[in-house]
């Protein structure tokens, strides 16, 4: 395995410099690539990947170490030297591991640091709700294993995953601490490692630091030896550093001037301990920590024969193997070509060979491929996809004659709680700390909460009346979380990874308060890269939400839903529309199609996604109508016509969400005085948008007939005809309609921070009131005045 540790970082490090020195770069741009970081875990990764790893095992690679996994996988025969000779370009293996850009075989995407750190954990919670549900029984149990970077450990995600890793039981995770002691810009504080280990042995980890490797340990064991140790033990990290990069002579010089006085009692064995060695070999003797030494680590991995979650602190050097080891500005460094040539020949790789697999190696070939045909790692079989589940086209519900979407929401999955159909067993909710005030509490009330461990109500069992039922099983269909939203959104990841990670279907939903996505935007995000399914209900939402005020009122969230990538957004205003829109998200998120967009609607609904609820509390009147398949698919494509407008239609109000009632009333009374006003319910600003611009590029690619959904809409708006678009939100929301067919527009909505009051005042005060929506109506086209304005305003 030694030698095939060299092979991956000569490796990692020709790909790194080929694409900055030798491929034709005509922007001039660095392209980066971190040979420094790389290296400090080419030999973890070696001993992990060709020893230490099973096939049942999942592994988040840290970022900056993205070189070093795809030198491995192309050695076993997972990856192409043409994806390494365009490594960080077009179609080439990715900057960072991506699920979803990278062909070879990655568990789990990583880039925004800490995040992959937690998704290992979450991981490793679903495969134990998988398992306790009676799902993937016949399979072994699988470690999810992070590689974490010293400084990856300053992102708060991982601590706050930490602490949800304890409440729930955590097992079989294992993290791997790189402690090279730098970070991007310095070298990290003296004793981090005693805080990392008091961290993890709080929250119930083992600990394993595997800090020397068997040269140091077998030097320790020599007259001299311990002192030595304390040495190096009490040496600061930025002397350390300095040392390892100046060499051999350094270190023999501050060694022996160390040494060298009469206050050491045994300073004789010591310098006979130095001079024993040479200046190269003194260097290789200082440098051999355990991060670096294959038996040592090997012997720690091996060691563990349980599933308590283990964190290993492998002590490293940033670069280390090449002339950048140990600079504290290494972290962005890139080895010149000279450089590059000594570790050429030092490699024994010759010119026009540097991509042969086993190149420069003394072993036969045959012997390394038949070593790597029987690594553990190289059995996995790829494309673990699960099964999908059907579900019914029409969700039963009892619909009141007002109501909010949240309380729909709430009916809807009380009714869903109900039926034995096998979709519903897939259905896992989770919340952090806001299930009941998210209206789950019905659904928990039958379906349960999760725990590998079954814990009674202790409040039912005294006979305190309770409207909830908080009872936890191995059965139960609910996680309940503490109130980091960065945790929702990391689990969220893991449940709706489960299909390709546990290869079993579930189907998640996660609720929490609208304003506060932006609290978990970094971790959302994440979970769309990697392609995890789920639906997030957010709710309640916007200046609606009107006693709470101030940032408890979301303003960006529905351009948040346009803007971000996998998943789908919709506000609907009614709790028919809600129904339909929830049918359509649980086979939504089960899908994985070829990606070519329906000439319908000019979306790509066969690839499916996650879908984003934004729900509100504020009750209104309910439509009676009956669900017809048209008005359900206009609903799902985005928006259908309330009132269609005429020939001779002056206005048309578009409105989403919460703002229906303003909405008809602001036409109601313009009808009066106008002639084919049109009312337009728009229950999905994204898929709207998505659909026009795929058709614009349909068109523009030749495909003349190409029309979207939103063009369809509008088509017989006569051209003299304004649009008038109102929500509760950000107004560029639905601004840019009027740019669909030419109208005029003028848009309203939310764009500061709200403020306290009833949503009378505050609709009022924020221009979004039937009054703001008629005056805006006269401004951009001007009619006979409507005399009920100034009768409405206050």
């Amino acid at each position: 395995m030694s030698a095939l540790e060299k092979k991956v970082l000569w490796l990692a490090t020709w790909t790194i410099h080929h694409a900055n020195h030798i491929r034709e770069n005509s922007e001039g741009l660095k392209v980066g690539g971190h040979q420094a970081s790389s290296a400090s875990l080419a030999t973890v990764m070696t001993a992990l990947f060709l020893k230490a790893l099973r096939p049942q095992d999942r592994v988040a690679v840290k970022p900056h170490a993205s070189p070093i996994f795809h030198a491995i996988q192309y050695l076993l025969g997972r990856q192409t030297r043409e994806k390494l000779e365009l490594f960080r370009g077009y179609k080439g293996a990715q900057s960072y591991p991506s699920r979803t850009k990278d062909t070879d075989d990655i568990d789990f995407s990583t880039g925004s640091v800490g995040l992959g750190v937690a998704q290992t954990l979450f991981s490793s919670l679903v495969q134990d709700y998988v398992r306790a549900h009676g799902w993937a029984t016949d399979m072994p149990e699988g470690r999810m294993i992070a590689l974490v970077g010293d400084a990856e450990l300053d992102e708060g995600n991982i601590f706050e995953a930490m602490l949800e890793g304890w409440k729930q039981g955590l097992r079989n995770c294992w993290w791997i601490i790189d402690y090279n002691r730098q970070s991007l810009d310095a070298v990290i504080r003296e004793g981090l490692w005693a805080r990392y280990e008091a961290l993890f042995r709080a929250f119930g980890w083992d600990v394993v630091i595997l800090k020397y490797g068997v040269l140091l340990e077998a030097a320790f064991a020599e007259p001299g030896g311990e002192a030595l140790r304390a040495w190096i033990d009490q040496c600061p990290n930025q002397l350390y550093s300095a040392l390892v990069f100046q060499g051999g002579a350094a270190w023999r010089k501050r060694l022996l001037d160390n040494f060298g006085g009469d206050d050491f009692e045994d300073r004789g064995a010591v310098i006979q301990l130095i001079e024993r060695r040479n200046d190269d070999e003194l260097a290789r003797l200082m440098t051999n920590l355990g991060g670096h030494d294959l038996a040592a680590l090997c012997e720690g991995f091996s060691a563990i024969d349980h599933d308590r979650p283990t964190c290993f602190i492998c002590y490293t050097i940033k670069g280390f193997g090449l002339p950048l080891a140990g600079h504290k500005d290494n972290h962005a460094g890139l080895m010149t070509p000279p450089q590059v040539e000594s570790l050429r020949a030092s490699m024994n790789v010759r010119p026009g060979y540097e991509w042969d697999r086993f190149e420069g190696l003394a072993i036969a070939p045959q012997t390394l491929q038949t070593f790597l045909d029987s690594v553990p790692f190289a059995q996995r079989k790829s494309g673990r996809k699960a099964l999908t589940v059907a579900v019914p086209d029409h969700l039963q519900i009892s619909i009141q004659p007002t109501m909010s979407t949240q309380a729909g929401f709430g009916a809807l999955l009380n009714e869903i709680a109900r039926d034995k159909a096998d979709y519903v067993a897939r259905i896992v909710t989770t919340s952090p700390d806001v299930t009941v005030s998210t209206n789950l509490g019905a659904w928990v009330n039958r379906r349960g909460l999760f725990a590998q461990q079954a814990l009674a109500d202790t409040f039912k069992s005294e006979r305190i009346p309770s409207t909830f039922n908080w009872e936890f099983s191995p059965r139960g269909q609910h996680i309940e979380l503490g109130i980091a939203e960065m945790n929702l959104f990391i689990l969220l990841s893991a449940l709706g990874l489960s299909y390709a990670i546990h290869g079993q279907r579930l189907l998640p939903i996660g609720t929490l308060y609208d304003p506060f996505i932006c609290r978990g935007l970094d971790a959302l995000n994440y979970a769309c890269y990697q392609n995890a399914r789920f639906i997030l209900v957010a709710t309640p939402s916007g200046i609606t939400l009107a006693p709470e005020g101030g940032a408890h009122q979301s303003i960006s969230t529905p351009l948040i839903g346009m803007a971000q990538d996998g998943i789908a957004a919709f506000e609907p205003a009614f709790v028919d529309e809600l129904a339909a829109i929830m049918s359509f998200a649980l086979s939504y998120i089960q899908k994985d199609g070829d990606g070519e967009p329906s000439e319908r609607n000019w979306l790509r609904d066969e690839t499916g996604g996650s879908i984003y609820l934004r729900l509100s509390t504020r009750s209104i009147e309910q439509p009676q109508r009956q669900m017809t398949l048209d008005l359900r698919q206009a609903i799902i494509d985005g928006a259908y016509w309330m009132r269609r407008p005429g020939p001779n239609a002056q206005v048309v109000v578009a409105y989403t969400g919460a703002v229906a009632p303003e909405a008809i009333q602001a036409v109601g009374l313009m009808a009066e005085d106008r002639r084919d006003v049109g009312l337009l319910a728009v229950t999905s600003a994204d898929r709207l948008n998505a659909g026009w611009t795929a058709a614009m590029r349909a068109r523009e690619r030749g495909l003349a007939h190409a029309r979207s959904h939103v063009e369809q809409l509008l088509a017989d708006v006569p051209p003299h005809c304004a649009l008038v678009t109102v929500l509760d939100g950000h107004p560029a929301t639905l601004g840019w309609l009027g740019a669909v067919h030419g109208h005029r527009t003028r848009a309203l909505g939310v764009e500061h921070f709200g403020q306290t009051g009833s949503i009378a005042d505050l609709y009022r005060h924020y221009g979004i009131d039937s009054n703001a929506i008629v005056a805006a109506a006269q401004a951009v086209a001007p009619g006979r005045p409507v005399r009920h304005l100034h009768a409405l305003a206050p």
